[in-house]
């Protein structure tokens, strides 16, 4: 049995680019020693948009392009660049990947998986998004939030989305 770490959108645009804030910044050192430190498998998704993004339902609520595909602000931080570059990497088109989750229920059929974490950006769509698809696909493995590793646009969004993912039985540890 393994323990899978899955570190959502810890990308240039949502850290120090055009969606950064300073709670994203303030968490780098926590997810680079968890990502460093962690004993399992470590699956990175990764926000991908293209030139289009602005015709699409997120671009014309969020009309602010980011993470467009091949850009500076879709690349992993630098900080955790090489570790990236060693890991299954999803690309997302949306705040959850179904893809991700697939992947994750067909590695939990073979029984193969007794926990998955999550960590990074946002809690509040792509954390919290990912970790609900993660908990509708495999309701029986435990699915945990690394509570000091997210970060989300405010504080109290943060601590909402903490909230509505304890409600659904995922842990926050």
């Amino acid at each position: 049995m393994k323990k899978i770490l899955i570190v959502v959108d810890m990308q240039n645009d949502f850290v120090t680019g055009v969606l950064g804030t300073k709670e994203a910044k303030a968490i780098v050192p926590a997810v680079d020693k968890l990502v460093r430190e962690f004993d399992g498998d470590i699956i990175f998704t990764r926000d991908t948009h293209d030139e289009n993004y602005r015709n699409t339902q997120e671009g014309r609520k969020l009309p602010v392009e980011h993470c467009i595909k091949d850009t500076e602000g879709w690349e992993i931080i630098p900080e955790l660049r090489d570790i990236a570059d060693q890991c299954q990497v999803f690309d997302k088109p949306t705040f959850g990947s179904v893809q991700l989750a697939e992947h994750i229920t067909r590695i939990a059929e073979k029984r193969e998986v007794d926990a998955v974490y999550l960590c990074g950006v946002c809690t509040g769509i792509c954390v919290i998004s990912n970790a609900m698809l993660l908990k509708a696909s495999v309701p029986e493995i435990p699915i945990r939030i690394v509570e000091k590793a997210c970060a989300c646009v405010t504080p109290e969004s943060h601590e909402t989305a903490l909230a509505a993912m304890k409600t659904s039985q995922i842990e926050v540890v």
